[in-house]
């Protein structure tokens, strides 16, 4: 991806005004100006109602387009505003991608009975109910897109588990039983199986369900030209149907069209395990490298900064790593709650914009500010400033300086294109000095503080050498003085 950076263009707190494609579209000059080469837009879908985020899918077809569910738009806008906003980003070269949410289905137009067992919520593999029947919510006729695109309805054959029986009007989870009806094989292996996740489960294994989701997807990408798409839930879907539904893309979009997903684990192990299986045609998002800046937001000088790139697919997949700070999943009072403290964010923000590996995603909360009941500001200014940096000044050859548990640094060197060294400090403890190799062909050459967090000027010694300067708690970066 070169130097490209995208920006994750949501937060879960968005005002439900169907306003998001509007805002945008008028921001699309200035944010390619700012720094993005492409936008991760939220799921584009027809939810569960109006205010639904998005997860909540409920027909894959309607972007925006039909009276569904009280609402023809969805909370971020209508299908014309839609397709005016990608017009828009296109024509200033900002890439499109899509949110895909393929492992369930909600919001159903009318209930079935059909044949379940009840399995233990911890341990999916154990069943703690006989066969019996119960009343699902799993027919889905979309009355309001009258067979528009598709014909197909689903049914419970189509599903695979549900988490409520309407007859008994009870809640838990239970696994639809009928030929070849079990949970997928090759998902996550937590809470013994985690196919489950939530509302009606697809069953990825029905021949119909995959000609019917390959179609879709076919007709998706055409229909609204986006450039990639970005996988939900990908530890909780048949590895076998994704690498074929990435195939299937990949066979019908004549022009180069980006995969990258969420497979929330820790273990880099797992993660390296599922691009493997996966034949490498997906990038992932590096959870480790995020849990690693919260722990160490979160235990300041206690947390050893060496120790921060360990474990993580940047480190050990680097070409195939979605770097990012913080998302929708981590923000402040959601499930997978895990939020980068504020001092931290400048520090978190330099690792992912100013080194060599993975390619970062800046999260639109952290940008513009985060809406709800505890509403926080975002880091707008410090994030352009970095943006800036990394457009202008971090190509090339990368050399890192690990000088003590809490202080850092590192080294670009730029290329042809873009000549002269970029030399990057953070300290999570005290201020402190490295004396970092910038190149001969830099000595006798002033550098200076690009963030303007230091006002002195750093001469480069006739070895290539410079002694640079970081204040506590902060990062600087240091390039040859222009002007």
């Amino acid at each position: 991806m070169g130097n490209n950076v995208m920006l994750q263009a949501f937060e879960w707190n968005l005002e439900n005004n169907g306003k998001l494609y509007v805002q945008l579209k008028q921001e699309a000059k200035q944010l390619k100006e700012n720094g993005f080469d492409a936008l991760w837009l939220p799921p584009m879908f027809k939810g569960t109602g109006q205010n639904d985020v998005g997860y909540g899918v409920y027909d894959l077809y309607d972007l925006g387009e039909f009276d569904q569910k009280g609402t023809i738009r969805t909370k971020y806008g209508t299908l014309k505003e839609l397709k005016e906003l990608i017009d828009e980003l296109h024509k200033y070269e900002i890439k499109v991608y899509a949110d895909i949410v393929l492992n369930h289905k909600a919001g159903a137009d009318y209930s079935e009975e059909f044949a379940a067992i009840q399995v233990d919520e911890e341990d999916r593999m154990k069943e703690i109910s006989d066969v019996y029947n119960i009343e699902g919510w799993t027919g889905f006729n979309f009355p309001g897109r009258n067979q528009k695109y598709s014909a197909f309805e689903w049914n419970f054959q189509h599903f695979s588990g549900v988490d409520f029986d309407q007859k008994a009007g009870t809640e838990g989870i239970f696994k639809i039983v009928g030929e070849n009806k079990e949970w997928a094989n090759d998902v996550s292996e937590e809470k013994g199986n985690y196919d489950y996740l939530m509302f009606a489960d697809i069953d990825h294994k029905h021949p119909d369900v995959q000609k019917e989701l390959l179609n879709w997807g076919e007709w998706f990408v055409n229909f609204i030209e986006i450039d990639g798409m970005r996988f939900d839930a990908l530890k909780h879907i048949d590895i076998s149907f994704i690498e074929q539904f990435i195939k299937h893309i990949e066979k019908n979009v004549e022009r180069d069209f980006y995969f990258f997903g969420e497979y929330w684990v820790y273990e880099e192990s797992k993660k390296s395990n599922y691009l493997y299986e996966t034949k490498y045609h997906t990038d992932l998002f590096d959870v480790a490298f995020h849990y690693n800046m919260v722990e160490a937001s979160v235990n300041g000088s206690n947390y050893d900064i060496r120790k921060i790139f360990d474990g993580t697919l940047t480190k050990e997949h680097p070409m195939m790593s979605v770097t990012f700070v913080d998302n929708h999943d981590s923000q402040p009072g959601q499930a997978l709650e895990s939020f980068v403290e504020g001092w931290f964010k400048k520090i978190a923000y330099g690792l992912i914009l100013l080194r060599k590996d993975g390619y970062p995603c800046v999260f639109y909360g952290d940008y513009y500010g985060i809406n709800g009941e505890d509403p926080m500001k975002g880091h707008k200014e410090m994030i352009d400033q970095l943006l800036q940096i990394r457009k202008q000044y971090a190509y090339g050859q990368q050399d890192t300086y690990m000088e003590n548990e809490n202080l850092m640094g590192w080294v670009r060197h730029g290329d042809d294109a873009h000549p002269g060294s970029l030399a990057v400090l953070v300290s999570t403890g005290d201020s402190g000095v490295i004396s970092m190799f910038v190149g001969k062909d830099q000595a006798g050459k002033i550098y200076t503080e690009l963030t303007n967090n230091n006002d002195h000027e750093v001469e480069i010694n006739d070895k290539g050498f410079g002694e640079f300067e970081v204040g506590p708690g902060t990062l600087t970066c240091w390039a040859e003085k222009t002007q």
